[in-house]
């Protein structure tokens, strides 16, 4: 298995573990000193502890929905619907690698909206 393989099975097992609940495995992607950036609220954490800390006192009941995961080398997007408390939020994880361990991630939170109806004409249904 060459290292894009290897760094797709590892991003695909951290999004699994996700949605299962298996905190270390998914946090196990992570460098120890590795940063979570959440522009949209200011917010970075430094470390794989930090990181998991945070996200194991989340109160809500979470869901990930992967729609797509691109990438090669050293930078991989996942494109995710993840569900807090039964809503859909649309997320996109841009993670940066050094060799098979993710030592930057920035995390971008998008709610759903109405599509406006003066273009309902020129598109058609999406994800």
């Amino acid at each position: 298995m060459d290292a894009d393989a290897r760094i797709r099975a590892a991003i695909e097992e951290h999004w699994r573990a996700s949605e299962s609940g298996e905190t270390d495995a998914e946090h196990a992607i992570y460098a120890d000193d590795a940063t979570l950036s959440y522009p949209q609220s200011g917010e970075r954490f430094r470390g794989r502890a930090a990181i998991q800390a945070q996200r194991g006192g989340h109160p809500a009941d979470r869901h990930f929905t992967v729609v797509r995961i691109t990438g090669s080398r050293n930078l991989w997007v996942s494109e995710c619907i993840i569900t807090y408390d039964g809503s859909p939020t649309h997320s996109v994880s841009i993670m940066e690698c050094d060799g098979e361990r993710v030592v930057r991630e920035t995390q971008y939170f998008a709610d759903p909206f109405v599509a406006p109806a003066w273009r309902a004409a020129l598109a058609e249904r999406g994800p």
